[in-house]
């Protein structure tokens, strides 16, 4: 029987397992798969609220909700991750939908601002954002800015 749930927590809130285990799932996505060796203990956790999704009780989805000032003048999504061995499930989807409406509950109805891999742009236009600027590279892996206006 499937069972699938959200959990949103300040950095604060978070027990050590939750911790360790959304540490570890970006570790295994943006590090080891995809072969990027980057600092993620970014020092921005502590001011996010951290969106978890669970299927069995096992971490399948994450994002990482920041306040305005954090990482852009606007409210962003950043860390967005669904596990390898879930992917095609729909978690994505799911997640950012989730994610914006979270998003809209913690710091109201604004502007939302992501610094997206390129490759996934349509999946980030499919919920409204829009490229601004040029592509850059990021640790090496070519990215976009996007921003979804309300």
């Amino acid at each position: 029987m499937n069972s699938f749930h959200w959990s949103l927590k300040s950095f604060q809130e978070l027990s050590v397992d939750e911790l360790y285990a959304l540490m570890r799932l970006r570790q295994e996505v943006f590090i080891v798969e995809q072969n990027c060796p980057y600092l993620d203990a970014d020092g921005k956790d502590k001011y996010a609220h951290h969106l978890m999704g669970y299927n069995n009780s096992k971490l399948v989805a994450y994002a990482r909700l920041l306040p305005p000032g954090v990482s852009y003048t606007e409210a962003s999504i950043g860390r967005v991750i669904t596990a390898t061995d879930e992917r095609g499930k729909a978690f994505g989807q799911a997640l950012m939908v989730k994610a914006i409406e979270e998003m809209q509950y913690l710091y109201g109805k604004g502007p939302i601002k992501i610094g997206a891999q390129q490759y996934l742009k349509v999946f980030y236009e499919s919920f409204g954002f829009v490229q601004e600027g040029e592509t850059y590279l990021e640790d090496g892996i070519p990215h976009i800015i996007m921003l979804r206006q309300v």
